[in-house]
């Protein structure tokens, strides 16, 4: 009985010391956010600032649009992702100083702001609403980097 407690201790241990690391992990990314970049000003200010200087320029079909990208996204994060997509689609919009947030304009930022891994979804929701991909070819290359090693072979493959 006395070697089961051991075991129960040790493996409380090991997950209770593993679930601060994770937590940790989040949490320092949340904090590099937050720090000032060469123009004195944080990621984190930025997302802020795209998201209010464009807040009233959204459209409920936009809107709606962006809730069904960001769907696949878990729970815990999809607030992150949603600000994350949102303040990049701002920004695209200032840039080109647009009045509304349209849908290619959503579809840019989209693609602008998501990595690479993701863009298979966006490609396959983008058919499923028989939305022409080919204008928006040269945003996909302009887009984060993928995390895997060989991500350009394996998309290939599975799209042939």
């Amino acid at each position: 009985m006395s070697i089961l407690i051991d075991y129960f201790i040790i493996f409380w241990g090991f997950l209770l010391i593993g679930l601060m690391a994770i937590g940790g992990y989040f949490m320092f990314r949340k904090f590099l956010k937050q720090l000032p970049k060469e123009d004195g000003k944080s990621d984190m200010y930025w997302q802020h600032h795209y998201i209010n200087e464009t807040r009233h320029m959204w459209r409920e079909k936009e809107k709606a649009l962006l809730e069904e990208l960001v769907a696949p996204v878990p729970e815990l994060f999809r607030d992150v992702a949603r600000q994350t997509i949102a303040s990049k689609v701002g920004e695209v919009a200032l840039q080109r100083n647009k009045q509304q947030i349209t849908q290619d304009i959503l579809i840019e930022g989209y693609i602008i702001a998501t990595p690479k891994r993701d863009h298979r979804f966006l490609r396959k929701k983008l058919k499923e609403k028989h939305i022409d991909v080919t204008p928006y070819e040269q945003f996909f290359a302009m887009s984060k980097s993928d995390y895997r090693s060989n991500w350009k072979k394996r998309y290939q493959m599975e799209n042939k």
